[in-house]
């Protein structure tokens, strides 16, 4: 009996003592930070299943480990570093969202480390082993098992590192990553980040904000593609990139719609491809068609030994004269007049980074249903499954460089540089996608600098898009468009012979949805905006501005872009509010009317 009372008694204490460790270790798991405002996408986050989708649709291979998820965290002085990681945050949600679990300012006094254990599972034999950050945000050093493997400037394009040299040949493999960010103290490219929050200007974003996942290749691999479609000689031009390769090593391109066989084209590597593409099928807004593209590396005996897929679009972007003499915009050679929005791509949970694909996804079908064919990607680059999105349901883009605000002015030669290493790596990393069509370099003179020199710099890069070399306020007389930003508008520019007359921004109508709101004070709001006091007063306003866009079509304008999409923070004019649960417009009733617009 009292054998059996101890037993109990030892049973009921390891139940207890299990019970307690289990509770310490949900303690020690990620959980979101209060949210202060939420969406249904972020409500429904997995840690075990955030961001999993392939990261990069237009070179994408099948042997690949995605690393998002829980990781260590801690954060220290600029020049310190952590004596424990003693909370988790959910890689890729920068620091100071909700989402990210810890929802902290950090500020360029401090620097934040992740650290995270990973496993190797590379089938190639003497394969190469990559590791890809999406972006981080600002000034990113990775550790791999205790060794520096390199450093990265820039907040908001895409690095890689070879670590096949770091890794050990079996086991559990260990990365660390720190990160300092300036934010607005500094002088890098930042966008709509302060650390003072107000007006027009937000919440801070730092450290890793996209996919961080690791990529398995064979010793000799294609790198990278630059595809250009040639619409006036019915065909696409190639130019692959590949590494670990001698003269003898070939590429074969396939084209293909479907799982149908359009044509094909090989020709040694280091050399252009050319694949003729007879009556091909245009991708517009109207028609986002895609084409299907396998690239093969062939060693010397024609094996294949390394292989990607992509996609592509046959389409042309220019300007021309219309049969009304105005200068416009031609997609496909064909007059099209461009209405779109102002997108600056802020979640009330995620900041810079979309709680799930599904949301990013949203976006761009809540553009379409409002009839809109064109969006502003605004001072911002998104990850590039959102431009996937945009080939995929088909909207034009014109991708703003992330400058940031009125500092420094003038600029120093480190600043200028930077920018220049920064912008030239937006244009690269998005050359392949068919829905950019115009290239943004400055808006409204934010620390604006050399202009011509700029927009000579984005031809030489991309010849085959358009360059708008000012949105707004300065413009230098080169480029492609003549832009200015009127509130509450609209009004356009003089039209001229060799520039599109465009109105880059415009609208700003404000209308408070209760219980969507970032914050109650509207005190800090921005004064340039109108506020609705009714739906009612919000519809006759736009409505008469759509009214008031028609009759300056008439007059050579060429394109136009309303702001904007979403509420954000101290801003209610958007679309949609804040969290994107409530559009403020009936959709059926505003599609008609863009369309009347775009279309008249």
């Amino acid at each position: 009996m009292k054998k059996s009372k101890l037993i109990s008694i030892g049973l009921i204490s390891m139940f207890l003592l299990l019970v307690l460790h289990t509770t310490m270790l949900a303690e020690d798991d990620w959980s979101p930070a209060e949210f202060r405002l939420s969406s249904k996408w972020a409500e429904n986050v997995d840690p075990d299943n955030v961001h999993n989708e392939y990261p990069r649709p237009q070179l994408k291979r099948e042997n690949w480990k995605n690393l998002n998820g829980e990781w260590d965290f801690a954060l220290t002085s600029k020049l310190g570093s952590p004596e424990e990681y003693d909370n988790k945050i959910l890689v890729p949600f920068p620091v100071e969202s909700s989402l990210s679990g810890i929802q902290k300012r950090v500020g360029a006094a401090n620097r934040v480390w992740y650290k995270k254990e990973f496993s190797i599972d590379n089938p190639h034999e003497k394969g190469r082993v990559l590791l890809h950050f999406g972006a981080s945000d600002w000034e990113t050093d990775v550790y791999i098992n205790g060794e520096h493997i390199g450093k990265h400037k820039g907040g908001y394009n895409q690095f890689t590192f070879d670590i096949t040299e770091h890794i050990k040949s079996s086991g559990s493999q260990e990365i660390k990553v720190t990160v300092w960010d300036p934010t607005d103290k500094g002088s890098q490219p930042v966008g709509k980040q302060t650390y003072n929050p107000r007006n027009i200007w937000y919440t801070p974003v730092t450290g890793i904000w996209q996919t961080v996942w690791l990529e398995y290749v064979p010793e000799s691999y294609i790198k990278d593609v630059n595809i250009t479609p040639q619409l006036d000689n019915s065909r696409v031009k190639l130019e692959v990139d590949a590494k670990n390769v001698s003269s003898s090593h070939k590429i074969k391109a396939i084209v293909k719609e479907d799982d149908t066989k359009i044509n094909t084209s090989t020709g040694y590597h280091g050399n252009r491809l050319f694949v003729n593409i007879e009556d091909p099928e245009l991708w517009s807004p109207n028609n986002p068609f895609l084409y299907d593209l396998e690239l093969k590396l062939l060693n010397e005996e024609g094996n294949k030994i390394d292989q990607v897929e992509s996609y592509f679009g046959m389409r042309k972007i220019s300007i021309g004269k219309g049969e009304d003499g105005y200068t416009r915009l031609l997609l496909n050679n064909k007059p099209l007049f461009q209405y779109g929005v102002l997108d600056q791509g802020f979640w009330p949970s995620g900041l810079y980074t979309a709680p799930s694909d599904d949301a990013l996804k949203y976006d761009i079908k809540v553009m379409k249903d409002l009839g809109l064919n064109m969006l502003r990607k605004h001072v911002k680059v998104e990850p590039q499954r959102f431009y996937y999105w945009c080939d995929k349901m088909g909207i034009l883009v014109w991708q703003d460089m992330p400058n940031g605000s009125l500092r420094p002015n003038p600029r120093d030669k480190e600043s200028k540089k930077q920018f220049k290493k920064e912008y030239k790596n937006l244009i690269t990393s998005l050359y392949n996608h068919p829905s950019i069509v115009t290239w943004v370099p400055f808006n409204e003179g934010w620390a604006q600098f050399d202009t011509k020199e700029i927009v000579k710099m984005t031809r030489k890069l991309d010849p085959n898009r358009l360059v708008d070399n000012a949105s707004g306020w300065t413009d230098k007389q080169v480029g492609d468009l003549r832009d200015i930003h009127v509130y509450p508008g609209p009004g356009m520019p003089e039209v001229e012979d060799n520039r599109a007359a465009v109105l880059g921004e415009f609208g700003g109508q404000a209308l408070v949805v209760e219980d969507n709101l970032w914050i109650s004070d509207f005190s800090n709001a921005p004064d340039h905006y109108e506020t609705s006091q009714s739906e009612e007063k919000l519809h006759s306003t736009y409505n008469s501005m759509i009214n008031d866009l028609m009759g300056l079509k008439d007059k050579g304008l060429a394109a136009a872009i309303y702001t904007q999409l979403t509420d954000i923070e101290t801003e209610v004019n958007g679309y949609m509010t804040y969290d994107r649960s409530i559009i403020k417009f009936d959709k059926e009733d505003i599609r008609e009317l863009h369309n009347k617009l775009i279309n008249k």
